[in-house]
């Protein structure tokens, strides 16, 4: 798939968000987890890729199945603070 620089941009913010889930990925920009994976890593240098890899594999966050109850949003409140 091709996409624009903008979805890009906000596919690999969407992907090293926490509590955004790879379903809402899918859902938006129609990539599945192995999609996004191959993404990553031809977007990211490898130590960042390496970096992500590590850190959304011990999130049980990044799949709508394994969440814990009380997540219910994409998001941390003091995430988008206000400017």
């Amino acid at each position: 798939m091709d996409f624009s620089e903008e979805d890009l941009s906000r596919i690999i913010e969407m992907a090293w968000e926490d509590r955004t889930p790879f379903e809402a990925i899918k859902q938006q920009f129609g990539l599945g987890e192995p999609q996004l994976i191959g993404l990553m890593r031809r977007s990211l240098k490898p130590s960042s890729f390496k970096s992500w890899r590590k850190r959304v594999s011990a999130r049980k966050t990044k799949h709508q199945k394994l969440r814990p109850i009380e997540v219910s949003r994409g998001y941390c409140p003091t995430q988008y603070k206000q400017r």
